[in-house]
């Protein structure tokens, strides 16, 4: 009977890791990061990449809603400078970024303390407007793009056709 009990709870635990390895493998998205020198500061940007699988992102999101901008763990920005958001100086450091689909053609970028799924208004350290434009091509795994030219950076989101754009500077 020993030998039966430790071959049955041997397949238990078999059966229990398989089970949680694939609901992590279904819902588990890929880890992105984008790295950029834009002036004199050092920044990159780490985020879980959804995939798009046939949704309108545009339509996963209600007016009025924040979005953790991306998928897993937070999207965080990291530098070693402090940056400018809108008119916000945004001390140097990790910090969470976020979205905010205000109206439908109208999106932020927010900086801030917490991540979505506790933000409250008080979090919010800087935020900026985005520019949405649509891509030519569709893009079926969310991608980031930092780039910048001297003390000017933007920051770009890339899923499915659409494009949400934010600019910041390097504060001097």
């Amino acid at each position: 009977m020993k030998g039966h009990a430790r071959t049955c709870l041997f397949l238990i635990a078999v059966s229990l890791f398989a089970i949680g390895a694939s609901v992590l493998l279904a819902q588990g998205s890929s880890r992105g990061e984008t790295r950029a020198t834009i002036g004199s500061a050092h920044l990159s940007i780490e985020y879980g990449r959804p995939m798009l699988r046939g949704r309108d992102p545009l339509k996963m999101i209600k007016p009025g809603e924040v979005w953790r901008l991306g998928a897993g763990a937070p999207t965080t920005i990291d530098s070693d400078r402090d940056l400018i958001f809108g008119d916000t100086r945004v001390p140097k450091g990790k910090h969470i970024l976020l979205a905010q689909m205000v109206e439908p053609a109208k999106w932020v970028l927010i900086v801030s303390s917490k991540a979505a799924a506790e933000y409250d208004p008080g979090a919010k350290i800087a935020e900026a407007p985005m520019r949405i434009e649509n891509g030519e091509d569709s893009v079926e795994e969310m991608t980031i793009k930092l780039s910048g030219h001297q003390n000017e950076g933007e920051i770009e989101v890339a899923w499915g056709t659409s494009r949400l754009t934010a600019n910041f500077s390097v504060a001097q």
